[in-house]
């Protein structure tokens, strides 16, 4: 059900140290910046959190973001070893802070979606056989036909999108089996380019994962299986009978399946820890390996939505999704299937100009600092004196656009102003207001919860912000890595589910979501551009008649 304003609020306090009875569940999240875990224990409470940033942390590798960005600009990659390395300092780092592994009765988690991993040929008996004495990067160095992977930012594939929707005919039938229109960055359409620029790369292959799946692969000590919910976000699997799509394989690359691997739910035990970080860990011998899934699966049992939730996430990409029970494919927007409930699905819209624009508008207008900015936001009038702007860096994913634009409440297209901080939050936060409305949701019914993974001290502010568009309170939780989190609740989900424990049962314990802001008074009367359906304001028109080309 969808919360209201009288849901009830809870203060909890996550422990630092668990009672010695108490077991240990581990949630992993390979994300485009940086690799987290959060462990929880028996009572749901967090006591345990840590992460790597690529950039920082691993600059051998070179990234920016966490990824390469090529000279076309277009073509948008991760180095594979660079996610092998970051898992062992982060297992380090655990060690050395005196983490009890012994603890561990099952571990799970989730990367990025729709980036995919090559494994060379005989890099199964690699991972049965990996030597405890040395790293996984090292032993694993060979393992990969590719060593950069196409990651959720490429936007490279756009003939073989057009293939695909063409073979199985159009991009409403693409969406309708699959739950997606051909997207550039779905995997489907990056495993189609490989095979064709690269084909014996391709026929060097021996199995092809995603992010999600690679890394429980790292776990598991051998291939893992793909489960439902990341793999919905490929344009290969029927969302319906959750097999993958023989139209799709077809138009794809030939042999894909057997590459693929069998799918599974999100809940399976894949098996048991490796006897490697049994070995150089001190992990149980006993301890599971749930299936991993993508990111916004993840965060999705992280912030334990229930049917009729909405859930407003920031990251390097933002995002918008859903709990629904009946799907409606569109070729606008995504339909996963849900982690947790196996008959119910989850709705997705996500932008790729996310945190990355938010911090060059920092960097330009705010000196770097957060504060600065906050600020500048707190300052500037709701509704911004009716400027606003939309600011794609890079080719945007909802709807397909590039370009940075600003009018004034004239709807006059002005250069950049005073108010070009408030412009890019607003502006940011209409989006996903707009875009989810087309898809039939009314606001009137909505109770938007976001997770924070800004810095804390513009968190609070872009929540607020959040809040005044969508004319709602906003509720958080109280850790920022909800994938991570909600991999921790799935990890101990893994255990039970088969006995028929729900995930609803299994996190009853878990602290409630807290309300964070309320809408300001009179906030609706400054933004009247946020009364979408009926395009009453000039802003909305602004909005509407630049994208109008792309997606209306």
């Amino acid at each position: 059900q969808c919360c209201t304003s009288s849901f009830r609020t809870q203060n909890y306090v996550l422990t630092t140290m668990a009672t010695s009875t108490d077991s240990f569940y581990l949630g992993f999240d390979f994300s485009t910046q940086q690799l987290k875990v959060v462990a929880v224990d028996g009572n749901l409470s967090v006591v345990h959190q840590d992460s790597v940033q690529f950039d920082s942390e691993l600059p051998e590798f070179g990234t920016q973001g966490g990824v390469h960005i090529h000279a076309d600009s277009l073509t948008v990659t991760s180095p594979v070893l660079m996610w092998v390395k970051a898992l062992d300092l982060i297992l380090g780092k655990m060690k050395n802070a005196g983490f009890d592994f012994s603890r561990v009765k099952a571990l799970s988690g989730s990367g990025q979606q729709h980036g995919s991993v090559y494994w060379r040929k005989g890099t199964n008996q690699v991972l049965r056989d990996l030597h405890p004495g040395k790293s996984l990067h090292e032993l694993l160095k060979g393992g990969f036909a590719v060593s950069d992977s196409p990651v959720w930012m490429d936007s490279s594939t756009t003939e073989q999108c057009q293939y695909l929707e063409t073979a199985v005919g159009g991009a409403q039938r693409v969406a309708d089996i699959t739950g997606s229109r051909a997207y550039e960055r779905f995997t489907g359409n990056q495993i189609a380019k490989i095979y064709k620029a690269q084909p014996e790369k391709y026929e060097d292959t021996e199995r092809i994962s995603l992010v999600s799946s690679f890394a429980a692969s790292l776990f598991l000590g051998s291939y893992a299986a793909i489960d439902y919910s990341d793999g919905s976000g490929m344009n290969l699997m029927d969302i319906f009978s959750k097999q993958w799509a023989d139209s799709c394989l077809e138009a794809t690359a030939p042999h894909l399946e057997e590459r693929l691997g069998a799918l599974v739910h999100s809940s399976a035990v894949l098996g048991l820890l490796s006897p490697y970080h049994v070995t150089r860990y001190g992990f149980p011998e006993d301890c599971k390996v749930v299936a991993f899934t993508g990111d916004n699966p993840g965060s999705l049992a992280g912030m334990r939505l229930q049917e009729g939730d909405i859930a407003v996430s920031l990251g390097t990409s933002d995002t918008v999704f859903l709990w629904i029970k009946e799907p409606r494919p569109t070729v606008e927007g995504h339909i996963f299937c849900n982690p947790v409930d196996r008959p119910s699905y989850m709705a997705l819209i996500c932008y790729k100009n996310g945190s990355l624009t938010r911090e060059r508008i920092r960097n330009k207008c705010a000196g770097g600092s957060w504060e600065v900015f906050s600020s500048v936001l707190r300052t500037t009038p709701i509704g911004n004196d009716g400027n606003i702007g939309i600011y794609f860096d890079a080719m945007e994913i909802t709807p397909s656009a590039v370009g940075v634009h600003r009018f004034d409440k004239d709807n006059t297209k002005v250069s950049a102003k005073t108010g070009e901080i408030r412009a890019l939050v607003e502006g940011q936060f209409l989006a996903k207001r707009v875009h989810a409305e087309k898809l039939g949701y009314k606001i009137s019914e909505w109770m938007p919860n976001i997770s924070n993974n800004m810095q804390s001290h513009s968190s609070s502010l872009h929540t607020q912000v959040l809040s005044d568009v969508f004319d709602a309170p906003v509720y958080t939780i109280d850790v920022a890595n909800s994938a991570c989190l909600g991999c921790g609740y799935r990890a101990l989900q893994g255990l039970v589910a088969e006995s028929g424990v729900s995930f609803a049962e299994t996190v009853r314990k878990a602290p409630e979501p807290q309300l964070a802001v309320t809408p300001t008074p009179g906030a609706d009367k400054h933004l009247n551009w946020v009364e979408v359906r009926t395009l009453t304001g000039p802003l909305q028109k602004a909005y509407f008649l630049l994208l109008k080309p792309f997606c209306c």
